[in-house]
């Protein structure tokens, strides 16, 4: 999710969820954190949840001592146990690595940190599909792909929340994770609707201060996606077997930013791979790239912004009960000016232009909508922000399980880092930047040209990112295929396996025998989070792109 707006938090306008321009998704408040834990009585903690095997090699060892064992380096951190990765190409980062077991037991994992240098840690969880987990009740969706799912050929997929500043465990836990959030987070429940049944899934804490990532903060996309390209080099490196899988980023929200920025570092990675080595130092890896997926996403705010008039007015849900009436004239009467604000934005690239037009735009257009007593990710629910800031009380649920110190223990976290879904200080941070005003699209020309398939999907209910304007953006997309899709004709998406009316596709690429190659989906009675609101026609939408097949039968 996202929060209301990178630019309101400037306003003091609450920072909670994610407006078009907004951008620390879903989380609003003040959810501080702790940067500099105190040991205290974190030994002990970790002692009383360290497994019986890890207490036995770390026994006698001092903290930040490191040894080899089965060719493999390992350190003792703060009283935990890692795995330590490193690549001579990559001389300022890390990976520590520990296998928790937690959420659903059944799947292998792994977890732990990307270290750069001595002032940034992200914090990352993979989830693998194993062939007992497979063994539980199937979607329709999971037997229409049953052929694909082995961990050994199944893709490698990366998922990023947005905000900026909200953590990947909101996707992991509460959308599309192999477990679900309940009981007022005191435990979890098994989802059938997970995305791992077709796919290894990575969900990744960036950038720095987001979730249990920690450090010298960082403020723009461009920055955020060559550290997410360091993580992934390393993490390939200690996991070769999945370097030649097909690879695909996926996110919602802020990640429409974020994403074009991780993608743009990977093409540029693997491109400077093409030129004759100049060392005889180990090869980085081609990651092989193969999709971006971005749901409800904030990419192009000039185009997006133009169509918050269009949706609130004159919507499948409009909230205006008069598209000619006072409030829906002044929404239009303002597009003009931050059309123009951000314009000059997209020219200068700039400071200067870019956190005015985000400051006029966010308060100019999102702010009345947001004072309407409604859920700005789904439109057809009441909310008060003054009792539950992220419209959604599962939020406050992941918190409390991440914050059990059994569970950061499992997962490799100092049980003295204090977690929070969503960092208003991140999203404020980027704000300042004017990082979200920036055109993120033009971006991605040049890779659906070399072969990146591009699918962008979007819940009609969701007003913060709202459908049309994700649609409309794609018209503007300098590719090849943008005659194509300009001209292309929306149809129905009938999922695979109920045979259920899911929404519309409008695709370019791959003549009908395809999922194309630059697509649009809306999603039907479904808000900013996707897989929650429709998880089954989620899966059938994922399933289908990530095997490259048609999302229509017409």
């Amino acid at each position: 999710m996202r929060t209301v707006s990178i630019l309101l938090p400037l306003l003091h306008l609450s920072a909670s969820l994610a407006s078009p321009t907004e951008q620390i998704v879903l989380g609003l408040g003040d959810l501080s954190r702790d940067q500099q834990p105190s040991s205290g009585d974190a030994y002990h903690v970790v002692n009383e949840w360290l497994d019986d095997a890890k207490k036995a090699i770390l026994e006698g060892k001092k903290n930040l001592e490191k040894w080899y064992h089965g060719g493999k380096e390992f350190i003792k951190q703060n009283g935990l146990l890692y795995e330590l990765v490193s690549h001579p190409s990559f001389d300022q980062h890390q990976l520590r690595v520990t296998e928790p077991n937690l959420c659903d037991p059944s799947v292998k994992q792994y977890s732990g940190y990307l270290d750069i240098a001595d002032d940034k840690y992200l914090f990352f969880w993979w989830i693998l599909l194993s062939a007992q987990s497979l063994q539980k009740e199937l979607t329709p969706a999971h037997r229409f792909f049953e052929s694909r799912n082995s961990p050994s050929t199944d893709p490698l997929v990366l998922w990023i929340n947005g905000g900026p500043g909200c953590s990947s465990s909101t996707g992991l836990l509460f959308e599309l994770g192999p477990c679900s959030i309940a009981n007022e987070g005191n435990n979890t429940t098994f989802n059938k609707h997970s995305w791992t049944s077709n796919a290894n899934m990575i969900f990744l804490d960036q950038p720095v201060n987001t979730g249990f990532s920690y450090g010298t903060t960082v403020s723009t996309s461009p920055v955020a996606g060559k550290d997410v390209y360091a993580f992934l080099e390393l993490f390939l490196s200690r996991f070769p077997e999945y370097s030649k899988q097909p690879f695909h980023i996926s996110g919602e929200s802020y990640a429409g930013t974020y994403l074009p920025n991780i993608a743009r570092a990977i093409w540029t990675g693997n491109k400077q791979l093409e030129r004759p080595p100049r060392s005889r130092r180990p090869a980085l890896k081609k990651i092989n790239l193969e999709s971006i997926l971005i749901g409800n996403g904030f990419t192009d705010p000039y185009t997006q912004f133009g169509s918050v008039a269009d949706y609130a007015c004159e919507g499948p849900y409009p909230v205006y009960s008069d598209p000619e009436g006072p409030e829906c004239a002044s929404l239009r009467a303002k597009i003009p000016t931050c059309q123009r604000m951000i314009k000059s934005c997209y020219a200068y690239n700039s400071r200067l232009t870019c956190v005015p037009a985000l400051v006029y735009c966010d308060a100019r257009l999102m702010g009345p909508l947001l004072q309407l007593g409604l859920n700005p990710y789904d439109v057809r629910k009441p909310c008060d922000r003054e009792k539950n800031s992220l419209c959604y009380e599962q939020m406050n649920w992941i918190d409390t399980w991440m914050n059990d110190p059994q569970v950061k223990v499992a997962l490799g976290v100092e049980p003295t880092r204090k977690f929070s879904s969503c960092s208003t200080a991140v999203g404020l941070a980027f704000g300042l930047q004017g990082d979200g005003a920036h055109n993120s699209a033009e971006l991605l020309g040049e890779l659906v040209d070399d072969g990146v398939r591009l699918l962008i999907y979007a819940g009609n209910a969701d007003m913060m990112c709202n459908y049309m304007g994700n649609e409309r953006w794609l018209e503007v997309l300098d590719s090849s295929f943008q005659d194509e899709y300009v001209t292309a004709q929306t149809i129905p998406w009938v999922t695979a396996g109920s045979a259920k009316l899911a929404g519309t596709v409008r695709s370019a690429g791959g003549k009908g025998f395809t999922a194309g190659n630059v697509t649009f989906v809306t999603v039907f009675e479904a808000g900013h989070m996707v897989p929650f609101d429709q998880p089954e026609a989620a899966l059938d939408l994922f399933s289908r792109w990530i095997s490259n097949t048609p999302l229509s039968l017409q």
